[in-house]
């Protein structure tokens, strides 16, 4: 069994992180690029796509528009993911419905059904509401993430969602976390988030006040005090802290 991991009592609200935390892609990455660009003419193997993709993600610059007009932001957004999915593409050569590719990729993950829900997602937010605390997400993710986790029926769980493209920083600036408690009157010794990113999630929470655990869904992880390989664990460990 894993290590309990020690939780104040006190403990009033839970953050998440969104895409690795409680929803994944469908299917593969390299999958949905490569298919829907071969609807336009472009023949990559996902596997080649995917390798980019995770180049080309983790150097882009955060996805966030500090000072953007609210009515900015949607365009900002389509922006950032164009270059993005543009650079992906780079070594590949260009093709002449790229633009038609964008819009039709862009919409994809923007519909719920390309999505779906780690297995234990709903019964932990259930048992975490019954508990009384307050639930909401912090991701770096843009405007779509709302509909997403409407669309998968767990956004009525959820006093807030913090996207970095509306709030205008991403993580781990400490900052977001700053905007969640804020919102919620809230003291970081209050919180506990649980996301993927050891970067992002673990470090950046904590160097923000909270409480912050990693979910590591590998086997591997059972063992390490600060990780979960599943997120139902997180009922539990507020139990033994009672």
């Amino acid at each position: 069994m894993p290590s309990e991991i020690p939780i104040n009592a006190r403990i009033k609200a839970v953050y998440f992180d969104a895409a690795g935390t409680l929803i994944k892609p469908a299917r593969k990455v390299g999958e949905s690029y490569a298919a829907i660009a071969e609807k336009y003419g472009k023949s990559v193997t996902p596997s080649k796509l995917f390798e980019r993709f995770r180049i080309c993600f983790d150097g882009a610059p955060r996805l966030a528009f500090p000072n953007a007009a609210v009515d900015q932001i949607d365009q900002l957004e389509r922006d950032w993911w164009r270059n993005l999915v543009d650079q992906i593409f780079e070594p590949f050569g260009g093709f002449d419905d790229f633009d038609d590719y964008f819009v039709e990729l862009f919409d994809y993950y923007a519909a719920p059904n390309a999505w779906t829900l780690y297995p234990e997602v709903l019964d932990t937010l259930s048992a975490l509401k019954q508990r009384g605390l307050t639930l909401a997400v912090i991701s770096n993710f843009d405007s779509r993430l709302v509909g997403i986790l409407d669309g998968l029926g767990i956004g009525p769980c959820f006093a807030d969602v913090f996207v970095s493209s509306r709030v205008g920083y991403a993580k781990p600036d400490r900052r977001i976390f700053d905007a969640a408690l804020s919102r919620h009157g809230l003291l970081a010794k209050d919180v506990i988030h649980i996301g993927d990113s050891e970067t992002h999630d673990l470090h950046g929470a904590r160097k923000a006040g909270l409480k912050a655990l990693l979910i590591d869904r590998k086997p591997a992880s059972a063992a390490a005090i600060d990780r979960l390989i599943s997120l139902q664990q997180i009922v539990a460990h507020l139990e033994a802290a009672s």
